[in-house]
């Protein structure tokens, strides 16, 4: 059952966001995800023949490049051709500054290598790659829902911007236990992997996009209701992790606080991993397990988002309700 308005009630001062009865199939396959940038990432800086051709530029780690002499950049490969065939005159650049989003305009001279190439000194990415898992899915929209926090660069910590993106299949390799100061993790290969879906949106609330490949998910499970974040209570309640090749199970947890009034960040529970085999096995929440959907009382209340460095059995998980505002927000 689709939705698409979202109401908000203020009751005493404290807003709480209201929605229509809404069913999901929750999942909690582990997935692979591939995003591809608008334009190309700024991640570092490197001096050529100790020259420093971006010195004065204005362009910093964390800004995207978009187009060269008012030609669009696509990807790495179109900026290397575009500036070495400049043949060392001056390049219009427009970029989009990271912290603003603003879109700026700046010259660069390139820089002649020893291997007489073009170059601007600047470090550049233009996709990004993951491992986590697929929280829900609603079959009227055919719109998925994962990891309930964004990609961000490995560089940078900038949340990624898309262009666009693939969900693929992925293959567990190993899993390693979580201890106090050392998160544990998920290794999968996404390697050859078969696409699933594409992927539209990477927000701070979670990766979005249209599944298209239903049937490798084996999405066959019932549709359930979603809980609301003012009926959702401290206490027992349930999530689904796939930790085994094609295994999916649901494991005991318990949540220990919720934060109603939060609307800024993913951070809207506190949960603590108490089920005895989940934790002789990941040691708790491990990173890969980051979108894994939670159940109370047969509903849809949330999923993992983070778990506390000095404490792998606690960690933080994000309302369902704001997963599915940031899904149907265009």
């Amino acid at each position: 059952m689709g939705v698409k308005l979202f109401d908000s009630l203020n009751v005493a001062n404290l807003t709480v966001n209201v929605i229509p009865k809404t069913t999901v199939i929750p999942l909690g396959n582990t997935i692979g995800l591939k995003l591809y940038t608008e334009g190309v990432l700024v991640v570092g800086m490197s001096e050529i023949e100790g020259e420093k051709p971006y010195e004065n530029a204005g362009i910093k780690e964390g800004d995207r490049i978009i187009k060269i002499d008012k030609e669009k950049i696509l990807n790495t490969e179109d900026l290397v051709q575009t500036v070495n065939s400049s043949q060392g005159k001056e390049v219009q650049i427009t970029y989009i500054k990271e912290d603003t989003n603003e879109e700026k305009v700046t010259n660069i001279l390139p820089a002649k290598t020893k291997d007489n190439e073009y170059k601007l000194g600047l470090w550049v990415r233009d996709a990004a790659a993951g491992v986590g898992t697929l929280t829900f899915y609603e079959p009227d929209s055919k719109m998925f829902a994962a990891l309930g926090h964004g990609i961000t660069d490995i560089d940078t910590g900038s949340l990624v911007t898309i262009a666009n993106g693939e969900l693929v299949s992925s293959n567990i390799v190993s899993i390693t236990k979580g201890e106090k100061g050392n998160p544990g993790e998920i290794r999968g290969s996404i390697e050859g992997e078969a696409k699933l879906g594409d992927i539209s949106k990477n927000t701070s609330f979670g990766i979005f996009g249209k599944i298209s490949n239903k049937t490798r998910l084996e999405i066959n499970q019932n549709e359930i209701e979603v809980l609301a974040r003012n009926e959702i209570k401290q206490g027992k309640a349930q999530i689904i992790c796939e930790l085994e090749e094609g295994k999916k199970k649901t494991y005991e947890i318990e949540i220990q606080k919720i934060y109603t009034a939060n609307n800024k960040d993913n951070k809207s529970m506190i949960i603590k991993v108490t089920d005895r085999e989940l934790l002789e096995k990941t040691g708790g929440i491990i990173q890969g397990m980051s979108g894994s959907p939670i159940i109370q009382n047969g509903k849809f209340v949330g999923a993992v988002t983070h778990v506390l460095v000095n404490d792998p059995t606690t960690g933080y998980a994000v309302f369902a309700d704001m997963m599915l505002k940031q899904m149907k927000t265009t």
